[in-house]
């Protein structure tokens, strides 16, 4: 909890105690009913002795450091987005979690083993417990680690890929392969694949891949138009040529025999993994889970139909949502971006209340309620909090507790 300091630098000014919580009294009044605050209600609100005249002053003086503004000719005034952070940053005082709602939370997401299940349930449960929309990211894939892998032939080049990441998590992946391949060529596959990847990130794993693979076409391209003084009925490129011992190969410079790029079954498994685990496969998949968008329809100060078709055009393309949910994995805690902090228009009168939450001590993603500016930050900052540690704990294989 925060409590109300004696003085507050802004700007060139230094507010204080007074200003600090007439302003405190003024944002707490205006998020609960959502009206411009006039003198009168404010000098009932704040607990000091003064008369509305001097509060007018001290308004004024807020407003002109820009941490108040009037809208259209009423006297009352509402705070700005300036005022919102010197609220939240030095006024709040944050309200911890009724049990029930904690209750809520630990039962909801404990009941699942797939992370998938309990990555959607904790976006339900954010946007029914604050009645805003909830959004959580999927975990990110250089934060996931590949286990094991295994192929399964379905029919003609069609071959299930099962692997497991993170210790619990199973995968399924159908690929389409360029050649039919026998159970036997596909267990050599996993075997060589798992002995070089397990324990590796699916990042670090498709990006060897693939330096893998352009390290056999410049092998083979240095092959091409080589002498090569092979025994009889020996071509460069077959299987036998790793099974070559004790014989005189004349191969160029870095050319070794055994190396993957000679070996064609260990070449289709380099080339097996980046089907796989290419990111281009995937760009259909969703990189977070939004649920309760439609309550922002129920706020006043988002109601405007223009307003609402560019923030749910926002939300539906994506990219200015993972961008910013992005820059919350890089700090720790809870992160608050309000208005046109955001750096997007269509944000520009909501609020994201954001905490990353974490798998084996790694930050993995980003959850959050997206709201009005006009938020109740001291009961949503908390919900934040408490879902991502819960998140993590139930995606942790290792954990015995839930905080």
């Amino acid at each position: 909890m925060l409590n109300l300091v004696a003085e507050v630098g802004v700007g060139n000014q230094v507010l204080n105690e007074r200003s600090l919580q007439l302003l405190k009294a003024l944002v707490e009044r205006y998020i609960s009913d959502g009206q411009p605050v006039g003198s009168r209600a404010l000098s009932k609100d704040s607990g000091l002795k003064l008369s509305p005249a001097t509060i007018r002053n001290v308004m004024a003086d807020l407003e002109d450091l820009g941490l108040l503004h009037s809208p259209h000719t009423s006297a009352g005034r509402v705070p700005t987005v300036s005022g919102y952070r010197l609220f939240v940053d030095t006024l709040l005082t944050v309200k911890p979690l009724e049990s029930k709602d904690l209750t809520r939370l630990y039962q909801g997401l404990s009941g699942s083993d797939d992370s998938s299940d309990m990555i959607g349930v904790a976006s339900r449960l954010l946007s029914e417990l604050t009645q805003m929309a909830g959004v959580v990211t999927l975990p990110k894939r250089e934060r996931v680690c590949l286990r094991h892998i295994e192929f399964l032939s379905l029919s003609n080049t069609r071959v299930l890929v099962i692997f497991v990441t993170n210790e619990q998590e199973v995968h399924n992946k159908i690929i389409h392969t360029a050649k039919v391949f026998s159970p036997a060529e596909l267990q050599q596959a996993a075997n060589y694949l798992n002995s070089i990847y397990s324990g590796h990130s699916l990042d670090s794993v498709r990006k060897s891949v693939l330096k893998e693979l352009q390290e056999d076409q410049e092998r083979m391209t240095n092959l091409s138009g080589t002498d090569l003084h092979l025994p009889e009925g020996c071509r460069a490129g077959k299987p036998g040529m790793t099974n070559l011992s004790g014989t005189d190969l004349h191969l160029p410079e870095g050319c070794q025999a055994g190396k993957p790029g000679m070996n064609h079954g260990l070449l289709d498994a380099v080339k097996m993994a980046q089907l796989a685990f290419d990111q281009d496969n995937d760009k259909d998949k969703d990189d977070y889970v939004l649920t309760g968008e439609t309550n922002l329809m129920g706020f006043s100060e988002l109601s405007d139909m223009e307003r609402l078709k560019s923030l749910f055009e926002a939300l539906s393309q994506k990219q200015g949502v993972i961008h910013l949910l992005d820059q919350c994995m890089k700090a720790d805690g809870v992160q608050i971006f309000i208005g046109e902090e955001s750096g997007y228009r269509a944000f520009d009168h909501c609020s994201l209340v954001t905490s990353s939450y974490s798998v084996s001590d790694q930050v993995v993603g980003v959850l959050g309620v997206i709201g009005p500016t006009r938020m109740a930050y001291e009961k949503i900052i908390p919900f934040v909090d408490v879902t991502a540690k819960l998140l993590g704990a139930a995606l942790n294989p290792k954990s015995t507790a839930p905080l």
